[in-house]
């Protein structure tokens, strides 16, 4: 995102005209190490940085399994947790989406899977097509260790694989605490499906979600909430 919704535009417009916002999606292995689906229905949550949120956002809420989700920071602390700030690049957060998920029905590993294969490239260092910045960064907030060890198993796993033309930058950090963003960016794809930045960035990843993913695929999206 950037410092305005007319800026945001813009850039979206120049990301799609320059290719930048065209990588393919990539088809990937199951994680060998994952979490086993639980016998009764349950809650649990996940916390991704992928680039804006907006985009990370709208392809949890496709997936079958996953409750709530909701835009956010992480990575910093609660003073500097405002957009005005948050975009400036210099507080540590990271523009984040929270994912509450039954594990009954579809595991951390999982996710993790949708989350590198069409969420965001985890091979762009600080940045997703046209956003630039440490805010832009690609990050699993751990909740725990089983958490922790689910997810560097699978990056190791890739990285062992060469599942991508390039190393994974993405950053394994644990999960102090996740800020929601304002409301305004809260179900910003779904509310505005013909900003150009959505169509251009974002609806793509979304339609890889439904190709690569029927299994896992909700054609109507669930709705937001922030908490």
């Amino acid at each position: 995102m950037r410092a305005s919704l007319a800026a945001a535009l813009a850039a979206g417009l120049l990301a799609c005209n320059a290719g930048v916002a065209s990588s393919k999606p990539v088809a990937l292995p199951d994680p060998k190490t994952d979490m086993p689906l639980t016998a009764a229905k349950g809650s649990a949550t996940a916390v991704f940085a992928g680039g804006c949120f907006w985009g990370v956002e709208a392809v949890f809420e496709h997936v079958k399994g996953v409750k709530q989700v909701s835009s956010g920071y992480a990575g910093g602390t609660a003073t500097t947790a405002r957009y005005d700030e948050v975009s400036a690049g210099g507080t540590g957060h990271a523009e984040s989406v929270k994912v509450i998920y039954d594990p009954s029905q579809i595991s951390y590993g999982q996710l993790l899977k949708v989350f590198f294969s069409v969420a965001h490239d985890p091979t762009q260092l600080n940045r997703q097509g046209p956003d630039r910045g440490t805010q832009y960064r690609s990050a699993i907030f751990y909740g725990d260790a089983e958490q922790k060890k689910i997810a560097h198993a699978y990056m190791a796993q890739l990285g062992a694989a060469r599942a991508f033309p390039a190393p994974i930058v993405t950053q394994l950090a644990p999960l102090q605490k996740f800020y929601p963003a304002e409301a305004y960016h809260q179900d910003y794809a779904r509310l505005h499906p013909n900003d150009p930045y959505i169509v251009y960035n974002d609806a793509p990843k979304v339609v890889a979600l439904k190709q690569q993913f029927p299994q896992l695929y909700r054609p109507e999206a669930i709705a937001v909430s922030v908490r």
